[in-house]
């Protein structure tokens, strides 16, 4: 198992710098330049091409897009062929990631700040959706056809086809607004000292929201999971030899339909990303979706390759999450064989 993950691990380096590299090239080509965003319309109006080259050169952003793309990555070596520049050029390898051309700050002090608040976000938002969506799924698939199912099934899809940004207006609208029983937005609350009961009311409803769009998809994935396991052979064998409705259904059943559950799992993490963008937009949350926002307004280059670097390897981390879990809830994938 150990040679396998190690296997794992060496394969996902070149896709971390396959998307990279693909990640630089478009917003490398991209419409608009940082420039336009960096400088007043007016003084900009009255530079002439060459103060405006000289910004360029300032930060970064002259040269053919590979000789940009080995200066973030902080190849040296090979960026010195191309330009024949003997000064050290420091990037991702060396542990910098450059500087925001808005704020001028540094890109680990502009991110740091943000993690935080997006895995307590994403830690909530997953939890509430294996809580709603597992048993959800599993009852659905037990009392198939029943009035239960198509209620559950009913609101799985009103989940699913709602967009984020409505269910979080509708909830600001009821339990902030009109009830007053949780804070409009934000990650604390003005004036007042850190408070872990503030903390949490902070969270619930940006939680509940991106948890509520997880849990109906995974719910539809347990639904279907079940029915098929339900339908085979040794569930049938094992209710003859006398065993317990419920020990048959958690430790026969749901055991072995876990395996697509845990797939879709892994696979919620980038739509916890994306969903989050218009969240946190919505709740004022401060973590990466909305730094992503704020970077892609200002055009930040190496802000946006820094969310998208921690977007990817948090992407490859749960799908290795994912293969170990496999070979825990079925015997029957043995990773130490894998080829």
């Amino acid at each position: 198992m150990g040679a396998y993950f190690l296997r794992r691990f060496l394969i996902s380096i070149p896709v971390l710098v396959g998307i990279t590299i693909i990640a630089f090239f478009v917003l490398a080509s991209a419409p608009g330049d940082p420039v336009t965003a960096l400088v007043d319309p007016e003084a900009l109006g009255r530079m002439t091409p060459e103060q405006i080259q000289q910004i360029r050169e300032r930060l970064g952003l002259d040269g053919p897009i590979y000789v940009r793309y080995a200066r973030w990555l902080g190849l040296e070596p090979f960026f010195s062929i191309f330009t024949g520049s003997p000064d050290p050029v420091r990037g991702v390898l060396q542990g910098e990631f450059g500087y925001s051309i808005k704020s001028g700050r540094a890109i680990v002090t502009e991110v740091a700040p943000r993690i935080g608040p997006t895995l307590l976000l994403m830690g909530a938002a997953i939890l509430i959706a294996i809580i709603v969506g597992i048993p959800f799924g599993v009852i659905s698939a037990v009392r198939q056809y029943s009035k239960l199912d198509y209620t559950l099934t009913s609101f799985s899809f009103v989940m699913i086809s709602t967009p984020t940004f409505v269910l979080g207006l509708l909830m600001i609208f009821l339990l902030a607004v009109q009830l007053r029983l949780l804070p409009t937005g934000g990650l604390f609350s003005l004036g007042k000292e850190f408070d872990v009961g503030s903390r949490i009311q902070h969270v619930i409803m940006p939680a509940t929201i991106l948890g509520l769009a997880n849990a109906a998809q995974l719910m539809r994935y347990t639904r279907a999971g079940m029915l098929e396991v339900l339908s085979s052979d040794y569930m049938t064998t094992a209710r003859a030899k006398g065993l317990r409705g419920r020990v048959v259904l958690i430790r026969h059943g749901l055991r072995n339909a876990l395996i697509p559950i845990i797939t879709i799992l892994a696979l919620i993490l980038p739509e916890l990303v994306a969903g989050a963008i218009v969240t946190e937009q919505v709740f004022n949350w401060p973590g990466m979706g909305l730094l992503a926002v704020r970077a892609a307004a200002d055009r930040d280059p190496s802000l946006m390759m820094a969310i998208v670097l921690i977007v990817a390897i948090a992407v490859l981390v749960s799908n290795l999450i994912a293969d170990f879990a496999y070979s825990v809830v079925d015997p029957r994938v043995r990773l130490d064989r894998a080829r």
